[in-house]
């Protein structure tokens, strides 16, 4: 459902160009309201509800101009990195106003069809899958859970920058040499997997009051920074009355573990995103 569904445009009202239905997430109908406040994407109608086949589901959409959201287009417009900012911002606000009122499942960014009988026929195909997701995070909002390790910098080299003990015809330098290597490298794999352990039990703290966990590859420095590296990068499903829990549980395990110093960064509520997807679960 991703990207521009075939067939033909309708024209709106938008400047009088053709019209395609970007559609942000379902939910159960019940009296709920369109999102307030929230204008969507640039150039498109206000955002609405679209009632699904069987009357229990309705889908939160909006009208936008088709020439804006084409597959060429959206290249272009997404590859370009402050576009795709606002494009993913817009999107999330009418996600975010749109779960203030109960569960919502989360549709990606982009997801288009040239007309709201399309879109409605392709969600309502999803039918059973959208009501077990929407089952499964009633009641349950998404925290994600990061450590980073403080990275501290190493001891300074000799003023000339070389090793005395390295020195050419020093008895035994050789020797001292390898024996400095082989430290070094029994002191990297002692530290690594010391971050394994602090990431490990972190996580099985979070997941102890959690239903359900993703954990994802952790960022690299070149998001977090060369002096703080990340040991940990997860997602829990929470059931909101058990949140203060693994909020309390996860940052008791900040501070110092076997020399390390650990910072843990905990957040939400969040949509559940990493837990809607209409595919496999996670």
């Amino acid at each position: 459902m991703t990207a521009t569904d075939v067939g033909h445009p309708r024209t709106g009202t938008s400047g009088g160009g053709a019209m395609a239905t970007c559609v942000f997430a379902v939910l159960r109908t019940g009296g709920r309201q369109a999102p307030a406040l929230t204008p969507g994407h640039a150039g498109g109608g206000a955002v609405g509800l679209l009632p699904l086949p069987g009357g229990d589901l309705q889908a939160v959409v909006q009208d936008v101009p088709a020439a804006d959201f084409t597959q060429e287009a959206l290249r272009r417009r997404l590859g370009d990195p402050l576009e795709l900012e606002r494009c993913a911002r817009a999107h999330h606000a009418v996600i975010t106003a749109a779960a203030a009122g109960g569960a919502v499942v989360p549709l990606p960014l982009a997801t288009l069809f040239t007309a709201s009988g399309r879109a409605s026929a392709a969600l309502a195909d999803r039918r059973d899958r959208i009501l077990d997701v929407l089952d499964r995070v009633e009641g349950r909002a998404e925290w994600a859970v990061k450590v980073h390790v403080a990275q501290h910098a190493p001891a300074p080299p000799a003023a000339d920058g070389k090793d005395p003990a390295a020195a050419p015809g020093r008895p035994g330098a050789g020797a001292a040499y390898l024996a400095r290597v082989r430290g070094r490298e029994r002191d990297r794999q002692a530290r690594h997997e010391a971050l394994l352990r602090v990431a490990g039990r972190v996580h099985e703290a979070a997941a102890a009051h959690a239903v359900a966990a993703v954990r994802r590859t952790p960022h690299g420095t070149a998001i977090t920074g060369k002096d703080r590296p990340q040991v940990l990068n997860a997602a829990f499903l929470v059931d909101d009355s058990r949140a203060t829990d693994l909020v309390a549980a996860v940052r008791a395990l900040g501070g110092a573990h076997a020399g390390l110093d650990v910072h843990v960064e905990v957040s939400g509520p969040w949509v559940p995103y990493s837990f809607t997807s209409l595919g496999e679960e996670p």
